[in-house]
């Protein structure tokens, strides 16, 4: 049976994998859940009930968590591109920053997202002001960290450019990264210019209108 991805073509993490399996041409059926799609949305709530994407199914198999689903492709679906190292300490080094565009990247734009969207102005104003910072602090620690490296870890495109992609394209729409910061704006751009999250974007280019801190007339 073939791959199957519930996820939305806007959703962060739904980019994430969309860009393993668009790295390595893995065949895969997207599945796109929301109103449109009622079965779509019910399959997806019967495997992953914590209502988060994306879920991947392979034959019986449900994975879910976007850095699990990658790794599970490589090991299960491999193919040219490998986005984790076989080298133990390099693949921690990966992983790591893996996290790091997860959770003091991505995260605080969802901050931010949910602040938005519970039409409490308060709310809104706290979540903004909180992403902020910490973003700032992430910018900061990013503009040191890929100094002379082309992806994140080095000169090969691994899961941590897979995180870091959406995690910065979002969040440089929350909190613009600071002129000064020509390593991290150089590098997102270049995320910006693979063919993998060029399709990813582009696919997703419709949706724009959803995003409620209001999309650029940019990327």
């Amino acid at each position: 049976m073939s791959l199957a991805l519930y996820g939305h073509p806007f959703s962060s993490y739904t980019q994430k994998v969309l860009i393993a399996l668009y790295e390595n041409a893995t065949p895969f059926e997207f599945r796109c859940v929301g109103p449109d799609w009622p079965q779509h949305t019910a399959d997806w709530l019967n495997l992953w009930p914590l209502r988060k994407f994306p879920v991947l199914l392979d034959g019986t198999r449900s994975l879910a968590e976007s850095s699990i689903i990658i790794e599970y492709l490589q090991l299960m679906h491999g193919g040219a591109v490998r986005l984790l190292p076989d080298d133990p300490q390099a693949a921690l080094e990966v992983r790591f920053l893996d996290r790091f565009f997860d959770l003091h990247v991505m995260s605080p734009v969802q901050h931010a997202v949910g602040g938005a969207m519970s039409g409490d102005e308060t709310k809104r104003r706290e979540a903004m002001e909180n992403a902020v910072e910490k973003l700032s602090l992430a910018y900061a620690w990013l503009e040191d960290e890929l100094a002379g490296r082309a992806w994140a870890t080095g000169d090969t495109f691994t899961l941590a450019d897979c995180a870091a992609a959406p995690a910065l394209f979002y969040a440089d729409w929350t909190h613009p990264i600071d002129d000064g910061y020509h390593t991290l704006r150089a590098y997102r751009a270049r995320l910006l210019k693979r063919p993998s999250f060029a399709r990813a974007v582009d696919e997703a280019r419709p949706y724009r209108p959803l995003f409620p801190l209001g999309a650029p007339d940019r990327d």
